[in-house]
């Protein structure tokens, strides 16, 4: 009975652990898309509409990099739709935050600005005597997040 217990919280972990390392580099790897796009001044877009594109390119790269995790709630949720707290932009369990450094003049393209990508997971924790010892959200599920801050280039 004991070795059976370590099993199970071992194939526990290793879901988690898992879930973690995904979330890590879906974080990483939207906020290097981030850093890369390219300001359309010429097109007449606004600010405003730049930065959009670049959440959307930063949240269609979350969901690519996310591979087998599930893309939709109570997983993960997010839509094209971006709420906006000052220089944080929110979709459901993604968050872009610009952030000016000292030293560095804010212009429309963000160019030199901290770009920081947080994505939470929300991991089942389906061996039900192991998940007793675990954090959970209000819907039993345990939140796992990837954050990655990059400079704007």
């Amino acid at each position: 009975m004991p070795l059976f217990l370590i099993l199970l919280g071992i194939i526990q972990f290793g879901f988690i652990f898992n879930t973690y390392v995904t979330m890590t580099n879906a974080a990483r790897d939207a906020a290097r898309m981030g850093t890369i796009y390219v300001y359309d001044r010429e097109g007449g877009l606004t600010k405003d509409l730049n930065d959009y594109n670049r959440n959307e390119s930063i949240r269609n790269s979350v969901l690519t990099s996310m591979n087998m995790l599930g893309k939709t709630a109570p997983h993960f949720s997010t839509s094209s739709t971006w709420t906006r707290s000052g220089d944080t932009f929110t979709s459901g369990d993604l968050i872009v935050t610009y952030t000016l450094p000292s030293g560095v003049t804010d212009t429309d393209s963000r160019v030199g600005q901290e770009l920081k990508v947080k994505a939470t997971y929300h991991q089942d924790l389906v061996i039900p005597l192991i998940s007793t010892f675990l954090p959970k959200d209000a819907g039993g599920r345990m939140q796992l997040t990837g954050e990655v801050t990059m400079v704007i280039n």
